[in-house]
């Protein structure tokens, strides 16, 4: 059964540890993700951009993929499925399909604009019992066709936003969707700092997850950063281990064209990848 995040992710404020955000892309992705939480007894979010919805047909799809594979794989453990960077629209659909949990990123809008919708999906989640991130100022990079120029949000519209109702908030700090350039500035805790002290108790989000160094991580959780999105490090690895497999002509042995075969190396990496996150973020054990 799905749940929303907000119970996992106030305990992990209270906790001082965060719940990571594990994008999916297929099959394989959203069991590896399943089965490394259910293993290390950890909650876990699933995360679907609009282009991954897409591109397994739809967000209907995703969710009873999800929903069946939840229960066919014995998975105890709170998972949330959740809209990843979602415009206003697909806020509805991904209601309408089933998901737990949905961000509106209403960041590009005017603060006026993305208080009014964001006010407005509050109330809708409410009475659906989902949780709402929300979001101001943002994250750098480009991923999946979003693309953010990397602007440090404003405290005080971070204070706004929170006060509406919303589950967590996305806020830029300096982060950056897919690889950090070897120039990165690093993330901006000041920012980080006086944001927590607008909004309290309110969960934070760190998207671009992937190449923050650890001592980054453990710090942006020490001030208040309760989820933690990890896309393209699955991607990286997942790409990696596919690749030796081929490279190394393992496809052409017997039936390892069998694509079971061909994609379990990927699926193992991925594996290997949330595991590593989730015990830097301190999540293990806490579900």
């Amino acid at each position: 059964m799905l749940v929303n995040a907000k119970d996992m992710l106030t305990k992990a404020k209270a906790g001082k540890y965060a719940v990571g955000q594990f994008n999916i892309n297929n099959l394989e992705w959203t069991r590896a993700v399943l089965e490394t939480a259910e293993e290390l007894r950890s909650p876990v979010i699933l995360g679907v951009s609009a282009g991954a919805g897409k591109y397994m047909t739809g967000f209907k799809t995703v969710a009873a993929m999800v929903d069946a594979m939840v229960d066919s794989l014995g998975i105890t453990v709170p998972v949330a499925l959740h809209l990843d960077h979602g415009t206003y629209e697909d806020c509805y659909k991904c209601i309408e399909a089933g998901f737990s949990s949905i961000m509106f990123d209403g960041s590009h809008y005017p603060i006026e604009e993305n208080i009014e919708k964001t006010k407005e999906l509050v109330a809708v989640c409410a009475e659906k019992n989902m949780s709402l991130e929300a979001e101001v100022g943002s994250i750098g990079g480009e991923e999946d066709g979003v693309v953010g120029a990397g602007e440090c949000a404003d405290p005080a519209e971070c204070k706004m936003i929170a006060d509406l109702g919303v589950t967590m908030l996305a806020a830029g700090i300096g982060n950056i969707h897919g690889k950090y350039p070897e120039n990165w500035a690093g993330l901006s805790f000041e920012t980080l700092d006086a944001i927590q002290q607008q909004t309290g108790d309110m969960p934070l989000v760190l998207h671009g997850g992937t190449g923050i160094p650890a001592e980054m991580i453990q710090k942006a959780i020490s001030l208040g950063v309760a989820k933690i999105n990890v896309n393209t490090e699955c991607q990286l690895s997942f790409a990696a281990a596919v690749r030796e497999y081929i490279e190394a002509g393992k496809d052409l042995q017997g039936k390892g064209f069998d694509p079971r075969k061909l994609l379990a190396p990927g699926t193992a990496a991925i594996k290997a990848t949330v595991k590593e996150k989730m015990e830097l973020f301190g999540s293990v054990g806490k579900a």
